[in-house]
């Protein structure tokens, strides 16, 4: 237990959640600015992955992460606060769910392009997920 709070808040719960809203600022931010510049995030994209399998995914593939990233870093934000205020963890780990999804998605995808430094940088945010999911087991 964590003193001087007006609540009860192991440092277990105040770990998982500072994950949760560690995730949800770089999802929200992420998948904010893809609904923002669509277009420019397209373009990009579509060049990222003209030589590969998915060039004809493009549109419907960005659509499916910006949802994944929104709905897990809305779903890590208010599922953290929950957790803190001791109301329960089932939103948090939902949003943790999903952006693992996320994170294996994206992973796959710059994997497809070739794109082995970016598929690297997936990597932390994924294991720093999968370690946010396992603490519920403890």
């Amino acid at each position: 237990m964590i003193p001087f709070l007006p609540f009860d808040l192991t440092i277990l719960t105040a770990s998982q959640s500072m994950i949760g809203i560690f995730l949800s600022t770089a999802l929200i931010q992420s998948g904010i600015d893809k609904i923002i510049d669509r277009k420019g995030n397209l373009d990009w994209l579509e060049g990222h992955f003209s030589k590969s399998i998915l060039k004809g995914t493009v549109p419907a593939t960005l659509s499916l992460i910006t949802l994944l990233e929104v709905s897990g870093g809305v779903l890590c934000a208010g599922g953290a606060m929950l957790n803190i205020l001791g109301s329960g963890s089932d939103y948090l780990i939902l949003g943790l769910l999903i952006s693992g999804l996320n994170f294996i998605a994206l992973f796959f995808g710059q994997r497809i392009a070739k794109d082995y430094e970016g598929a690297a940088v997936i990597v932390g945010y994924f294991i720093l997920t999968m370690l946010a999911l396992l603490s519920f087991t403890i």
